[in-house]
């Protein structure tokens, strides 16, 4: 059971009065997970305002050949899968923890009969669903406009983290085999793009590494 306070401490409901934010937990739950727990399936029905408290929390389908693939990763005071949970309808795809974490489970009836009135509740679920928006539209961008080496460029140029993962978990986030992947990386060595650093590498000509996406 989350406190007052730590519901305060969340974007969404920092603007809220006590009054309001001990009916928001009433209406919720904490829900603890261990990694490689399932949260949902591709097509459960979606009932819940979800949001990630602690921990990572995957997206992913499965392709004909029973591949997964990642979508997308939330990560704390994220809201998952809402738009699901406003059109009614079942989770177009499932999701996982990939570390042990939480989640509050909201009653979505009960919060928009309570909450969706509120301007700045509302201000922040649309920018929730702008920035998923965005993210798509990234997305989009990064498997169907560019080629594989672009599509590595331009990922390791706009995200700090991504030369940090492990070299399988990279490649299933890109999308491309962990080979194909390996072969970019040596490549952009050899071109002084990037450096490697005991098992990890790091960018040193971000410019020239912008070129090949831009």
């Amino acid at each position: 059971m989350l406190s007052i306070d730590e519901l305060k401490s969340i974007n969404f409901f920092e603007n809220l009065e006590d009054k309001e934010l001990k009916l928001l937990l009433s209406i919720s739950r904490k829900r603890t997970f261990s990694q490689g727990e399932i949260l949902f399936y591709e097509k459960d029905k979606a009932q819940h305002l979800t949001m990630v408290l602690e921990g990572v929390v995957k997206i992913y389908k499965i392709d004909p050949k029973n591949n997964e693939i990642v979508l997308h990763r939330f990560r704390p005071k994220s809201l998952v899968a809402e738009m699901a949970v406003f059109e009614g309808i079942a989770y177009p795809a499932s999701a996982a923890f990939e570390s042990d974490g939480s989640v509050l489970e909201i009653d979505f009836d009960k919060f928009r009969e309570y909450f969706f009135a509120h301007e700045d509740v509302a201000c922040a679920l649309f920018k929730s669903l702008t920035q998923k928006i965005k993210y798509l539209d990234n997305v989009i961008a990064l498997n169907v406009v560019l080629d594989s080496t672009a599509r590595v460029a331009k990922y390791i140029c706009e995200n700090d983290d991504a030369l940090k993962m492990k070299n399988n978990q990279l490649a299933q986030y890109l999308h491309m085999t962990p080979e194909t992947l390996s072969r970019i990386l040596k490549k952009f060595t050899k071109l002084g793009f990037v450096e490697k650093e005991d098992s990890t590498y790091k960018i040193v000509n971000k410019e020239a590494l912008t070129i090949l996406f831009e």
